[in-house]
C-alpha cells in the first residue's frame, strides 16, 4: 500500500460521518483541507490528539482549514467520541477503510512488543486543488496544532 505523498493528487473519496451523512473530498474543493488519521476513538492519544485541534479550531479556521478526522471506527463510536468531547469537526466512520486505503495509512504497527495491522496516526494537508502540501509521520498528541501551523 503506498502512502500519499507531497504533490500527490487526492483521490475523491466519500464515506460517511458520525450522524450519517456523505462526506466527499469535492465537498472541499477550494477550501484547504486537513484530514487526521487516528487509530481508534477515545483512547487516550486520539483524544488528546482530537482536543488538541478543538481547542484550536478557531485558529486554523482563521488560517483558512476545514478539518476532518478519520478512523475505522463505527458512526456510533465516532458519534460518541464527538459529543463527549464537543469536537466542532466531522468525524468519519471509514468501517470498509475506503478513505484510509486511499491514503495509504493502513499496516503494520507494533506496540508493547505485539505486531498487529492497524491504523497510522497520520495527518495530510491539502491545498485548494486537492494536492497534499504537507503530511505529518510523527504526530504530537499534545500539540498537533503547532505541528500543522510551524510550516503553514
Amino acid at each position: 500500500m503506498k502512502t500519499l505523498k507531497v504533490g500527490d493528487k487526492v483521490p475523491n473519496f466519500t464515506a460517511l460521518d458520525q450522524d450519517g451523512n456523505s462526506i466527499s473530498l469535492s465537498d472541499y474543493k477550494g477550501k484547504q483541507l486537513i484530514v487526521f488519521f487516528y487509530p481508534k476513538a477515545s483512547t487516550p492519544g486520539c483524544t488528546l490528539e482530537a482536543c488538541n485541534l478543538r481547542d484550536n479550531y478557531e485558529l486554523l479556521q482563521e488560517k483558512g482549514y476545514e478539518l476532518v478526522g478519520v478512523s475505522a471506527d463505527s458512526q456510533k463510536r465516532q458519534a460518541n467520541f464527538r459529543t463527549k468531547y464537543s469536537f466542532p469537526f466531522r468525524l468519519l466512520a471509514d468501517e470498509d477503510k475506503n478513505v484510509i486505503d486511499i491514503f495509504g495509512v493502513w499496516g503494520p504497527k507494533k506496540f508493547m512488543g505485539r505486531e498487529y495491522d492497524g491504523i497510522h496516526r497520520k495527518t495530510f494537508i491539502i491545498d485548494k486543488k486537492g494536492i497534499v502540501t504537507q503530511v505529518i509521520d510523527k504526530v504530537k498528541t499534545k500539540s498537533h496544532t503547532s505541528q500543522i501551523l510551524e510550516n503553514n
